[in-house]
């Protein structure tokens, strides 16, 4: 079983890309966030006719995360974070795939920093860390896959300074994560390249992409009746190159 994280940073304006994308990959279950699109913009069709079925949030403009299934029905289990019901941002998606539970999720950026945005995304993870405590006491199996918005060490942004006041790699963001993994979730990625940099993100500007600037900040979770099972993970970083490409690549795990 293939399941993939992807920030699409535009359902619709990178739909040609994603499609390509699965067809080639053929992923099982796919992670969508950012799709920058209201539920009725969502293209269910094109993606159906591609063999997915999906299940979705959207919002206007911003944020939005789907789950894409191929050759079953997703079924939605929750469509928002507990904890904050005056929160209207559409950042968190969950449902059963054969027999997995699965969440795609997209965290706040959180700059600038320090500030209101920073506090937010502050508090959305402490939301999160809480409902992955919950799941994680079920004992069922889950995937929690998505944009962190968090690069969890240095060794996951290329060396610069130019990041040092960025949210993402405040000691708070670090420690956001760092608590999901205490709580005993594997860090997919990390687990299959225990070595060297892995990169998710390369920026538009300043020539990121041809330098190879990037940071990780894509991050798929395991639970731990998964955590046998994983077989091989990865990332898809030529669809970073192609044109029109979002600035995320997927990433992936096979499950035996």
């Amino acid at each position: 079983m293939k399941i993939a994280t992807f920030n699409i940073n535009g359902v619709n304006r990178r739909l040609e890309n994603l499609l390509a994308w699965l067809t080639v990959a053929r992923p099982d279950v796919v992670c969508l966030q950012e799709l920058k699109a209201t539920d009725r913009q969502f293209p269910k069709a094109a993606i159906e006719a591609a063999g997915y079925s999906a299940v979705w949030r959207g919002q206007p403009g911003w944020n939005g995360v789907a789950i894409l299934a191929r050759d079953c029905e997703p079924v939605v289990t929750r469509t928002e974070l507990p904890g904050a019901p005056s929160d209207t941002q559409s950042r968190y998606v969950e449902a059963a795939v054969n027999g997995i539970l699965i969440a795609s999720l997209y965290a706040p950026n959180g700059n600038p920093q320090p500030g209101p945005k920073f506090d937010y995304k502050l508090a959305w993870h402490d939301r999160l860390a809480l409902h992955a405590a919950t799941l994680f006491a079920t004992g069922v199996p889950v995937v929690l896959a998505g944009d962190y918005n968090v690069v969890p060490e240095p060794r996951d942004i290329y060396p610069t300074r130019s990041y040092d006041d960025n949210a993402l790699i405040q000691p708070e963001s670090r420690a956001a994560f760092r608590r999901l993994l205490d709580q005993g979730w594997l860090d997919a990625l990390r687990k299959v390249h225990p070595d060297g940099a892995i990169y998710t993100f390369w920026d538009y500007r300043r020539n990121r992409w041809q330098r190879d600037a990037g940071l990780r900040l894509d991050h798929i979770l395991l639970s731990p009746k998964l955590t046998r099972r994983l077989g091989n993970a990865g990332v898809d970083r030529d669809i970073r190159g192609l044109d029109g490409a979002s600035d995320h690549a997927p990433a992936w795990i096979i499950l035996r």
